[in-house]
């Protein structure tokens, strides 16, 4: 299947599409990396937010995705360094990210005190995209890291060895949800060292194109009616009705994945949907809201044909 292809379906501008097979045939893939270059299950869609994000790519900047929860953040990320041809280098910030993680630490390998390379440290010697989730939860020490890697500097000092530069190709992409337990503001020191593109919440265009992609026997009306519910529940978090757990796209498309094996659309929304939240009054209300899309009638012929 051709890479570009989800690109030139959204019209998303030539020159950067050109752009992208340039920057593929100037910097390719280390043979010792390239496992790591994995396509997304996903395409994303959304025109505007793919060209900006690529736009900044190509001239070497890094990308901040803000937003909401179920945005898409991860999955744009995942989709730019995929159809970048960059392995990809993964970090779930918490609270407990150390630096050590993030650029290495000392092990003990043939009575030898050697360097255990972190991912960051990979990610600039690889040229790879680092995806750097939840970067509001991170510490003051993960992210002191982090100023040198990600500005003009393009470096890292590694204590006790040695300082690298970042290989030509190698961007990092952070993500960020608003209001989650353990964020916090981020510094302006980090937030200049990237361009910022707040995701928009999801529509009825780009759920039913997620939902047909990744279940292209679902019954249009069900296609529908799964969208529906999404932004039924989307509406009702907005509002502060609920919480943004039941808010849960993953969880709507592995309900839809158990329908297809044969449970009842009824019982794996509840347990894909409903059964995220654990209030007893909210999770009442979120299956008020999924009744009134996914009838207890409905068996497996109601959404696949």
């Amino acid at each position: 299947m051709d890479d570009f292809r989800f690109l030139e379906e959204q019209q998303v501008n030539p020159e950067l599409i050109q752009g992208i097979r340039e920057f593929r045939e100037k910097y390719p893939v280390p043979e010792e990396a390239a496992d790591r270059i994995i396509k997304p299950v996903i395409p994303f869609y959304g025109k505007d937010i793919l060209e900006m994000a690529i736009a900044g790519l190509l001239e070497g900047e890094n990308i901040l995705l803000t937003g909401s929860k179920a945005t898409g953040k991860n999955i744009l990320a995942e989709n730019l360094a995929y159809v970048f041809r960059r392995p990809a280098y993964n970090v779930s910030f918490h609270v407990n990210t150390s630096s050590a993680e993030l650029i290495g630490t000392d092990t003990f390998v043939d009575n030898q005190v050697k360097l255990r390379r972190g991912s960051i440290y990979q990610c600039a010697q690889y040229g790879g995209f680092g995806i750097l989730d939840e970067i509001n939860m991170a510490k003051n020490d993960a992210v002191s890291v982090l100023h040198a890697t990600l500005d003009h500097r393009r470096s890292i000092d590694v204590p006790g060895y040695h300082k690298i530069g970042l290989h030509p190709a190698a961007r990092f992409i952070g993500t960020m949800n608003y209001g989650y337990a353990g964020t916090k503001e981020l510094n302006e020191a980090l937030v200049s060292r990237f361009l910022v593109i707040d995701m928009p919440p999801q529509t009825a265009d780009t759920l039913e194109f997620i939902i047909r992609t990744s279940y292209p026997s679902a019954k249009p009306e069900a296609v529908e009616q799964f969208a529906g519910l999404f932004l039924d529940l989307q509406l009702k978090a907005d509002n502060s009705e609920i919480s943004t757990k039941a808010l849960d796209l993953r969880g709507l498309l592995a309900a839809m994945g158990t329908i297809r094996t044969g449970l009842r659309p009824l019982q794996a929304v509840r347990m894909g949907v409903t059964n995220k939240t654990f209030d007893v009054f909210e999770k009442e209300i979120v299956d008020d809201v999924v009744v009134t899309r996914i009838p207890e009638s409905w068996t497996r012929e109601n959404v696949y044909g």
